[in-house]
């Protein structure tokens, strides 16, 4: 579904994306882990056109998206949930679900609201809130808007940047247990994560990112057996 090929990015001067490729097959969860600075972020912001390329391709089945504007990738079927959720505080729930389908926003209602009834499957608490200040939701909530928000898209291809980020360890549970679903109901997911652990306990397969580049690449059972990943990100002396 998703390949990249020799993909490189820059910050002005700095370097943050070296000759990077990768493979996504379509109803997979595939991971990318390392440390702060790797260059995790920035490869998801330039495969969802956030950020440009300055090097190399990013195929989406066989259509080339490397120089497509971002919005022309969430139409495309890739979209992103960004690292800090990014939701609109002082809208509600529901107002900010229905931003999400924003490129669909000449389809009937009926087809709006069967999508939302979908995505409340997901996060039934995002029902139950609908008319919530996304503001005062917990930080959890504020997971599962952004991730519904993005459902409201209808990808082919999720990306998602440390979501579990500053989330109590039971939330955490919840939002993995249903990002499964969700990879059971047909969805391809991209995860970036530093919690290696919790990034190999939900992808199929993983890559190593250090310093810009591809460092490792393999099933999960290898990158659970790499010296290098038990030494640097789980804490295991190898």
């Amino acid at each position: 579904m998703l390949r990249i090929e020799q993909l490189s990015a820059h910050y002005g001067a700095i370097h943050a994306v070296k000759a990077v490729s990768l493979h996504v097959a379509a109803g997979e969860i595939v991971t990318v882990v390392g440390p702060n600075g790797a260059g995790k972020t920035t490869l998801l912001r330039t495969v969802s056109g956030l950020h440009r390329a300055s090097a190399g391709t990013v195929r989406l089945s066989d259509r080339d998206i490397t120089r497509l504007d971002a919005h022309e990738i969430v139409r495309a079927g890739i979209v992103q949930v960004l690292q800090g959720r990014q939701i609109f505080d002082d809208m509600t729930v529901l107002q900010n679900l229905v931003m999400g389908a924003y490129h669909r926003a000449r389809q009937a209602r009926d087809r709006l609201a069967r999508d939302l009834e979908e995505t409340y499957a997901f996060f039934p608490v995002l029902g139950e809130r609908s008319a919530q200040k996304a503001g005062t939701l917990s930080g959890g909530e504020q997971v599962m808007l952004a991730i519904g928000r993005a459902l409201m898209a209808k990808p082919r291809l999720l990306l998602l940047d440390e979501p579990s980020l500053g989330l109590a360890p039971m939330m955490v549970d919840v939002v993995c247990e249903t990002l499964r679903r969700m990879n059971g109901a047909g969805l391809t997911i991209v995860l970036v994560e530093q919690n290696a652990e919790l990034a190999f306990d939900l992808a199929h397969r993983g890559y190593l990112m250090s310093l810009g580049r591809i460092a490792l690449e393999g099933s999960i059972e290898e990158l659970r057996n790499s010296p290098r990943v038990a030494d640097l990100y789980l804490g295991r002396n190898a």
